[in-house]
């Protein structure tokens, strides 16, 4: 049989959560080691901060171009925009297969994602003579079809 896995391999965001709050914990206790429990609880915080800022930029980078291939009538630079989707949802699959925990917060922050994306892709867009209104006001997609590497629109 093999060994059950660790909470640190299980899901790295929700362990370092853990880990921070028990050091902090450990802080407050006035344990006498020679510890900066709160700095390397901080530490620990901001490695899970840091996932979590990982994925809403893959989710940003995915909306943007998903919009881009929608509304831009251009032929170039498609094959970019589908390679850059593509890195995107591989990436973000990658840190939620990682870290199970991600996807609640991936879930409350989708609106803010979509936003960005979107603002990226009519900036982008600018130059192939399409305007703001030229793309949905409102997000045409779930955050499921954003990570399935099937789904295309």
């Amino acid at each position: 049989m093999g060994r059950s896995l660790s909470p640190y391999e299980t899901d790295f965001v929700a362990w370092s959560q853990e880990q921070a709050a028990a050091l902090r914990q450990a802080a407050e206790l006035r344990l006498n080691m020679p510890v900066d429990w709160l700095n390397v609880a901080e530490e620990l915080d901001s490695m899970g901060r840091s996932d979590k800022h990982a994925i809403e930029s893959h989710l940003v980078g995915i909306v943007e171009h998903l919009l881009k291939l929608r509304a831009s009538p251009a032929a170039e630079p498609r094959r970019l925009w589908e390679n850059s989707v593509d890195h995107h949802r591989h990436r973000a699959r990658r840190l939620l297969s990682q870290s199970p925990s991600l996807r609640p917060h991936l879930t409350a922050v989708f609106a803010e994602c979509w936003e960005d994306g979107r603002d990226l892709a009519v900036r982008g867009l600018l130059r192939d003579g399409l305007a703001d209104a030229d793309l949905p006001a409102g997000c045409p997609y779930t955050l499921e079809q954003c990570l399935d590497v099937e789904w295309w629109g």
